[in-house]
């Protein structure tokens, strides 16, 4: 069944009576939300005979966050393409209202700097794809589900792997806002004006246009964060341990990118003689962010909640966390088998290295369980020529390769 909702699920839900079940849709109503179940089959059904498993079936549904996956975060935005708000013609609807995912505060955001989501939701996308090639080698590969929830319900778990989407798509959206700052496209900033480097020789000058690092830390922090603080869980709960595991590992996302921009320079002068410089702020490139972040997933710390609502060490013989650190607060699943559950997609059908030893080896990849051999058509450029001037000429090679899939 097809589940459209508004808002959150509520903790509590009242009765339905049986008059509000028809042929075509039943509606169930949580708290003060209202959730429609439009029936997708056309034949004929005995309502009747089977109200009561309905009503009961889908108050299960609706009242249980764990049993359905929604499009309750901004990384929604990554998969549905934004439409910058110039192109809206007169009559349609605000940018706002059409976007799913956003919280209260994230949609006052939207509505104060509309310019900005574009750039939003392509820090999303870089964060996802960045986390796709950074574990591409692992039993989680950081797959994506769908348009909606985009990881599925494996980001209902606060483990290592969850930590680390958080971390790259605050740092995601970091970058990108950063650069679009540079490129003129925001109303609210413009270039970089970081202070000039200290160590930064006397005779180089300081003021090129550099990525705006400053404001695009700022106005993610305010953006990704406002989901985390806009809830109030009791005191010392596991909700107020994932919503502090959440914050953690944003801020750790976002200064990944902070700490690592760094100076660049340009060479002025007759021939390249270089008897001047300018220099700037500039980003690192995304794909050093994301070896920096996966080191961090690599020492994340195991947190737990106390009873004064703060997180700490489950070891105590490890350093607490800095703001630049990973945390999480539960295991990571078994990621071998497919589990509806906690949202594993196993490694069933994975592709895997028989010679290497490592993740993606076939030993570890498949769990123990063997793997399949099959030959497949390798195509790649080679022979390449640099022709005068300016150009590479290369041939198309096709070879017979084997490849290996797990069972």
């Amino acid at each position: 069944m097809l589940l459209k909702t508004r808002g959150q699920f509520p903790s509590t839900c009242s009765r339905i009576s049986g008059a509000q079940v028809s042929l075509m849709q039943s509606r169930l109503l949580c708290g003060q939300r209202l959730f429609t179940f439009p029936f997708l089959g056309r034949g004929r059904m005995d309502v009747r005979m089977n109200q009561g498993h309905l009503i009961l079936a889908v108050t299960l549904i609706a009242c249980n966050p764990h049993l359905l996956v929604v499009a309750n975060s901004w990384w929604s935005l990554a998969m549905n393409p934004i439409q910058r708000p110039e192109m809206y013609i007169i009559g349609a609807q605000p940018l706002c209202s059409q976007l799913t995912g956003l919280s209260q505060g994230q949609r006052k955001l939207c509505q104060l700097y509309q310019d900005h989501m574009v750039y939003i939701g392509e820090g999303a996308k870089t964060g996802i794809k960045e986390c796709q090639y950074q574990f591409r080698q692992r039993r989680w590969n950081c797959s994506t589900v769908d348009n909606t929830s985009v990881f599925g319900r494996v980001i209902h778990i606060g483990s290592r792997e969850t930590a680390f989407t958080y971390a790259i798509s605050a740092a995601g959206v970091v970058n990108a806002v950063s650069r679009a700052c540079r490129e003129g496209e925001l109303s609210t900033c413009g270039c970089s004006r970081a202070a000039r480097p200290k160590d930064l020789p006397r005779d180089w000058l300081w003021g090129g246009c550099g990525d705006n690092v400053n404001y695009g830390y700022r106005f993610a922090r305010e953006f990704v964060d406002a989901r985390e603080r806009e809830k109030n869980h009791p005191r010392g709960s596991l909700d107020q341990a994932r919503t502090l595991m959440n914050l953690q590992n944003n801020e750790a996302g976002r200064m990944a990118v902070y700490n690592l921009a760094n100076v660049a320079c340009k060479c002025h002068g007759v021939s390249g003689s270089c008897s001047l410089k300018t220099c700037w702020l500039q980003l690192a490139d995304f794909r050093r962010v994301g070896e920096f972040l996966k080191e961090k997933y690599d020492s994340a710390a195991a947190m737990r909640i106390n009873r004064r609502g703060k997180l700490e060490l489950v070891n105590n013989r490890f350093n607490p966390p800095t703001p630049d650190d990973l945390a999480y607060i539960d295991p990571s699943p078994d990621y071998c088998l497919r589990n509806e559950t906690t949202g594993s997609l196993g490694t069933q059908g994975r592709l895997c290295n028989k010679t290497s030893e490592g993740m993606d080896g076939c030993e570890l990849m498949c769990c123990g369980r063997g793997y399949d051999q099959f030959k497949s058509y390798k195509h790649e450029r080679c022979h390449c020529k640099f022709h005068w001037c300016c150009y590479v000429k290369c041939k198309r090679c096709t070879s017979l390769v084997d490849q290996f899939v797990c069972k």
